[in-house]
């Protein structure tokens, strides 16, 4: 028996029912959420071991002042986030023998004022500006070496390998690092003023003039002995004269 040929209405009455459900299915669908604000410690906080660090960004207020500039920079930060072994690892007293402006400057030196990727930090122009770049007028910069997105991060004194990424959701970048990034300037000796050379005793003009007159005394007093001694000569040998020529007027 032979099947009924289908309706060519039936079909179109199908495709336009088609079409509607799926335009109406698409309307319906929920939009993607939109993405919530970076939260600079948070992400630290969530990930664990940065307990020292995290400590640091709350004492020295950097911590809440990067998450205040993060609603408003067009350049972004990069961060290194130094774990907690990195601090144990410290010579003890590292960081308690750092007077609190020094902290600041450390915590801002793992602060760079704009977003790098980690294949951006391969190719930078070094030394990089940190966040304490010209405090104290020191430059505070870091160095950045690598290849095939390995790379090293140095100070100059500490030089450590970049391992992990925390965050690399433009504008904020966290790398994780295993040493702390001491600043060099942090270990550079300031030269010692120099002391003024000590004054050279002046002598007075008078004492001057009293000694040049005692000076030039000596031979004066010399010279007026000579001189009287020519004149008491000279009177003996008239007296002398005068004497004889008497005596000769006696025998007269």
């Amino acid at each position: 028996m032979a099947s009924a040929p289908v309706s060519p209405i039936l079909l179109s009455l199908s495709a336009l029912f088609l079409l509607f459900t799926s335009r109406a299915l698409a309307q319906t669908a929920p939009a993607p959420a939109p993405r919530g604000p970076l939260n600079f410690t948070g992400i630290l906080d969530k990930n664990g071991q940065y307990t020292y660090f995290l400590r640091l960004l709350t004492e020295t207020q950097v911590g809440s002042q990067i998450q205040n500039q993060l609603n408003s920079t067009t350049e972004g930060f990069t961060a290194f986030a130094p774990t907690d072994n990195a601090f144990n690892n410290l010579k003890a007293g590292t960081i308690n023998g750092l007077d609190e402006q020094k902290k600041v400057q450390l915590v801002l030196f793992h602060v760079l004022p704009k977003y790098y990727s980690l294949n951006d930090l391969q190719f930078v122009s070094n030394p990089v500006r940190t966040q304490a770049t010209g405090q104290d007028g020191g430059v505070f910069g870091l160095n950045f070496t690598g290849q095939n997105n390995q790379v090293n991060v140095s100070t100059g004194v500490v030089e450590t390998q970049i391992n992990n990424a925390l965050t690399q959701q433009k504008p904020l970048a966290i790398y994780q690092v295993d040493k702390v990034l001491l600043p060099a300037e942090f270990f550079e000796s300031k030269s010692p003023t120099a002391a003024p050379s000590p004054a050279t005793k002046k002598s007075s003009p008078g004492s001057n003039s009293n000694s040049t007159a005692s000076t030039a005394d000596k031979p004066a007093s010399a010279d007026d002995s000579g001189s009287r001694v020519g004149i008491w000569g000279s009177g003996w040998l008239l007296g002398l004269h005068w004497l004889a020529w008497e005596l000769s007027l006696d025998r007269i």
